[in-house]
């Protein structure tokens, strides 16, 4: 995703270099018509066959520090990154750089986020109106990235979530055969990728009446949800944003009950930075776009996950995510 932020190819292998006086972009054979219609301001290449030899010529003359993505790069492809560069360069660990730009996020690229969110709001709505009971989770997924490809998504930015009665538990559930029943929760969480960029947004459904704890638990956190929205604002760090949900869900003892981090950056990935959570580093700043999801898990019970996409502005935060929290029944 680093390749496409920085130089627009939607490809699948490239390598990039970018330097104060050194612009350089290569593909293989398969792209190289692709980057002429989506690669401007870099000296385009086409690598050999043997993809990395095509680092072996082609630098400025005379010593050089070169950084690397080491968070991506293996042992094996830096060893032969090692053997092919000239030894007049040194390699060195830069992993991060791009993604540090990547979390501050341009007024295109937020309006880009939004249209996904919006999609995934339309798609809400559709599934709403299907409704749920007596339908398993898997045929319920499938319904909800049929209708977002359907919608003009490229499809979902993650594998959708639907997991229903005790299912709920696990946080990251996979769609199952199970059928859903009556009165109980299920949770729906879903992301469709729409030019490049993503959305995230979790929902929480009744399926009739529930049993109290349930209710309790939604009760809890819709309240922890809305007091985190009203500390997203450029200044405070992910680790504050997250205490603030994390204290009110461990006075209602449920802290054995949430034991995620609070939120996401989102982008051209559906994770990234900047992170919301009890390690998170780093201060939010006004650009930021991330997910405020806290949730609570009762083993053998159910839970509940009320998830919103946010951009941090100058002054506060803009939720994206438009489909209701308010408690619904879908029958």
């Amino acid at each position: 995703m680093n390749v496409r932020y920085l130089t627009g190819f939607t490809g699948s292998n490239a390598i990039v270099v970018v330097g104060r006086d050194l612009r350089r972009f290569v593909t293989d054979f398969r792209y190289v018509e692709m980057a002429a219609a989506q690669v401007d301001g870099f000296d385009r290449e086409q690598a050999p066959p043997e993809f990395l030899e095509a680092l072996a010529g082609g630098w400025p003359d005379g010593a050089l520090r070169v950084g690397f993505e080491d968070d991506d790069v293996s042992v094996r492809r830096h060893g032969r990154l090692r053997e092919v560069v000239p030894g007049r360069i040194e390699l060195v660990a830069a992993g991060g750089a791009v993604e540090e730009l990547r979390a501050v996020k341009d007024a295109g690229e937020v309006e880009r986020i939004r249209a996904a969110a919006a999609l995934a709001d339309d798609v809400y709505g559709v599934v709403r109106a299907q409704g749920l009971v007596g339908r398993s989770e898997r045929d319920v997924a499938l319904a909800i990235e049929d209708e977002m490809r359907r919608l003009g998504a490229s499809g979902p930015s993650f594998p959708s979530i639907v997991a229903s009665a005790e299912r709920g538990a696990l946080p990251h559930a996979v769609p199952a055969d199970a059928v859903i029943p009556r009165n109980t929760l299920v949770t729906l969480d879903i992301g469709a990728r729409l030019d490049g960029y993503c959305s995230d947004c979790t929902r929480t459904w009744a399926t009739g009446e529930l049993p109290d704890d349930l209710a309790s638990a939604y009760e809890l956190v819709l309240r922890a949800q809305l007091a985190a929205l009203e500390a997203v604002r450029p200044g405070p760090s992910g680790r504050e944003v997250d205490a603030v949900a994390r204290a009110m869900i461990d006075e209602a003892g449920h802290g054995e009950h949430f034991g995620h981090g609070l939120g996401h950056g989102v982008g051209l990935e559906v994770h990234e930075a900047p992170r919301l959570a009890r390690t998170a580093e780093g201060r939010l700043v006004a650009g930021n776009v991330v997910t405020v999801e806290p949730g609570v898990y009762l083993p053998g019970r159910g839970g509940v996950r009320i998830e919103d996409l946010v951009v941090v502005a100058e002054d506060g935060a803009t939720v994206l995510s438009g489909t209701t929290k308010e408690l619904v029944s879908v029958d």
